[in-house]
């Protein structure tokens, strides 16, 4: 990966994370302030601030897998802990949103099609979390065939 790409994802990586920051202290007070006369406010609240703690938590895992990528280090197994945390991380916000739509679901305050769609952005979701799975097991591919190379590059020194 080149210096300047790495530098790009970064300065991207740095603005959402400055957004959701934003989000979560700002917008979220806006939302409540909002949500007054709403019924079922604190849990919405709740969903909301976590979901954008997953958000933070895949940049940040993702800050770090890049930095290993620079290092010429991702083909090792510290690489898995980091994407576990982002399939972990996923899986919570699929789930968050399902949880949103079943807490918004009673009443006639949102209308079903809301609740369905929110049902379809939660599978939407959990589908990015297996896609991060199937990459996992490509990376525990390279890594063991990083491994195998390196062993037969050893046996190859002691034979020469």
């Amino acid at each position: 990966m080149g210096k300047l790409t790495v530098l790009a994802l970064r300065a991207v990586i740095v603005a959402l994370l400055a957004g959701s920051v934003f989000v979560q202290t700002v917008m979220v007070a806006l939302l409540a302030a909002d949500l007054r006369e709403f019924d079922r406010r604190i849990p919405v609240l709740v969903i909301v601030v976590l979901g954008i703690v997953t958000v933070q938590v895949v940049l940040v895992c993702v800050w770090r897998l890049v930095t290993m990528v620079r290092r010429g280090t991702v083909f090792s197994h510290a690489a898995f802990r980091y994407v576990h945390v982002v399939i972990g991380a996923f899986t919570a916000a699929a789930l968050l949103v399902f949880a949103l739509a079943v807490v918004l679901a009673p009443g006639e305050e949102v209308a079903p099609g809301i609740v369905l769609l929110l049902c379809g952005i939660s599978l939407a979701v959990f589908g990015v979390a297996l896609i991060v799975l199937v990459l996992r097991m490509l990376l525990a591919q390279a890594v063991a065939r990083d491994i195998e190379a390196a062993r037969m590059q050893a046996e190859l020194a002691e034979v020469i």
